[in-house]
């Protein structure tokens, strides 16, 4: 047992044991030896020789297999989880089916420790991670960048195609100078071709204000110096739901660190949220008790 621990100890000093534990092995070899040395002083005891007493035990097999159903289980669990790197100490975990969020404590035989965020620990059968499913964030973490993907819901009633003075005004926005003079070039070149009457505004291809919006979003994000440029780059928009249009940012930031991650997020959002009126958008909101008591007041005035 000594021996097996002092191996262990040696192991766990080498660089390989961050990638692969051994521990499960190590475990059942002490399982092993345990029960050979059982046999061996039972043999000694009856006077009988260990091959009859390995014989005996064909006839309790069943109930042996019932009582190391676990550790069986457990052991061919962490064999696979091993094999394929499945899961090591030190990763973040999220397994909803057993509460567990947070990081790999240890992996043991029949049991795997996880770390929640707060502080609690969560306890899985080894033979959970293969039977059931988890989430292991070392690929978000070994990617260089952590998700944002946040959505602002735009009231449609404010959509409209952009006018001469609208346009003029968003040329005099920093980031949108040059992609408007383009655009403007752009869409009147297309539209002297078109023998159309062009007083019907649908006739003739436009600018609208969302989609200066968010083009405006977009450039916005691209010279943040927090997000990483060189991974996923979206900024869309979703189907329309009756609470309004969902436009949404994807974007990867540089900074893994949850904290950071929220710091970053919420510097862009208050930001886009401010920006909205200036191109004559709002944010859809479900009407409030203030909202309601104006219009009642509105109505009992007018009486």
């Amino acid at each position: 047992d000594l021996f097996l621990d002092a191996l262990h100890e040696l192991y766990l000093r080498q660089s390989i044991s961050k990638n692969i534990t051994i521990k499960g092995y190590i475990q059942v070899f002490k399982i092993i030896f345990i029960l050979v040395a059982i046999i061996l002083i039972i043999s000694i005891i009856l006077d009988k020789k260990p091959g009859a007493i390995f014989a005996g035990l064909g006839a309790i097999a069943a109930v042996l297999l019932l009582i190391f159903k676990d550790t069986i289980l457990g052991f061919m669990a962490s064999i696979q989880l091993s094999a394929y790197k499945m899961v090591r100490p030190g990763d973040w975990i999220a397994m909803p089916s057993s509460n567990a969020d947070g990081t790999v404590l240890d992996i043991s035989l029949t049991t795997v420790k996880v770390q929640n965020w707060d502080k609690t620990i969560t306890t899985i059968p080894t033979y959970k991670m293969v039977s059931n499913s988890f989430i292991n964030w070392r690929g978000m973490e070994e990617s260089g960048g952590r998700r944002i993907k946040r959505s602002l819901l735009i009231d449609v009633n404010g959509v409209q195609f952009c006018d001469d003075a609208m346009l003029e005004r968003f040329g005099k926005i920093y980031l949108l100078k040059d992609y408007i003079a383009e655009k403007r070039n752009e869409l009147t070149l297309f539209n002297s071709k078109l023998d159309i009457n062009s007083e019907i505004i649908v006739n003739t291809r436009r600018l609208t204000n969302i989609g200066i919006f968010r083009k405006y979003t977009e450039l916005f994000l691209k010279q943040n110096k927090q997000l990483n440029q060189e991974m996923t780059f979206l900024v869309r928009q979703l189907q329309a739901t009756p609470n309004g249009l969902p436009l949404e940012i994807y974007v990867f930031s540089s900074d893994q660190r949850w904290a950071f991650l929220e710091g970053i997020q919420a510097d862009i959002f208050d930001h886009l949220f401010a920006a909205l009126p200036e191109f004559g958008l709002q944010l859809y909101q479900a009407p409030t008790g203030s909202d309601i008591r104006e219009v009642l007041n509105s109505l009992n005035y007018s009486k």
